[in-house]
């Protein structure tokens, strides 16, 4: 995708929302205001992306349950963790683990990895390294870095609804970086971008000398479920094939 084609799918949200409250009750200083915040989300830099992702990443650590570093969980991913390494393409790694009974891991752009325990109750260490390998994928592949912007670039939208005078929907406008988090973890990769970390994934794996039949049984285990990784296409039980083709390969 061209370079102005993904400034112009970044900018939508904004664009979608002066076109739906109108911009006859926005101001001259609004508009301007509004169309450099539409400009810069489109454009921000890596240490822009990475500057929100740690503070969206901070406000989830703050708002849920971490575990301590004495707890069985934290000692055995950073085990796990010890296998992968510390940073990718120089960006350093920081792994915690949220308790709660909800299948799911994430990481941001600027490193910050988290994993919930109901995911490492029902998999094995090799299956964590295959799942950490793909959402790590996601960050070196920049993945995450575009889905910061489009999360930044919506809530700009929300404060072109805002400027415009209407009440209710300027009630929903008054976003903080805690709903910006939520947002960059509840949106979906595209298709493609699922396939090319599941591949990074088992590269990644097969380079750091780990099985990643464990990034198949992962999804195997997980297929059909509500967890939040894999919640768009392809399907789980096309990724553990396309995983376990690899593996195939491997050895001819």
């Amino acid at each position: 995708m061209k370079k102005h084609q993904k400034t112009l799918l970044i900018a939508l949200p904004l664009v979608a929302a002066m076109s739906l409250v109108g911009c006859k009750n926005m101001s001259a200083d609004s508009l301007s205001d509004l169309g450099m915040k539409s400009f810069k989300a489109a454009t921000l830099s890596d240490d822009d992306v990475k500057s929100l992702s740690a503070q969206s990443c901070a406000q989830m650590d703050a708002q849920s349950k971490v575990a301590s570093a004495k707890s069985k969980y934290t000692k055995r991913l950073n085990r796990i963790a010890k296998s992968l390494g510390k940073n990718i393409d120089g960006t350093p790694i920081s792994y915690k683990v949220y308790i709660t009974k909800d299948v799911n891991a994430w990481a941001m752009a600027n490193g910050c990895v988290r994993v919930y325990s109901g995911l490492m109750d029902m998999m094995t260490d090799n299956e964590i390294q295959g799942v950490l390998g793909h959402e790590l994928g996601h960050v070196a592949l920049g993945h995450s870095k575009k889905r910061m912007q489009v999360a930044y670039a919506t809530e700009i939208a929300r404060d072109a609804a805002a400027a415009s005078g209407n009440a209710a929907v300027s009630s929903l406008s008054q976003s903080s970086i805690g709903a910006l988090a939520e947002a960059v973890i509840n949106s979906q990769f595209s298709q493609k971008q699922e396939q090319d970390a599941d591949n990074y994934s088992f590269d990644f794996l097969v380079k750091k000398k780990i099985n990643p039949l464990g990034l198949a049984t992962a999804f195997e285990k997980l297929g059909g479920g509500d967890a939040s990784l894999l919640s768009s296409h392809p399907s789980s039980a096309d990724r553990a094939k396309n995983v376990r083709n690899k593996i195939a390969d491997l050895k001819k």
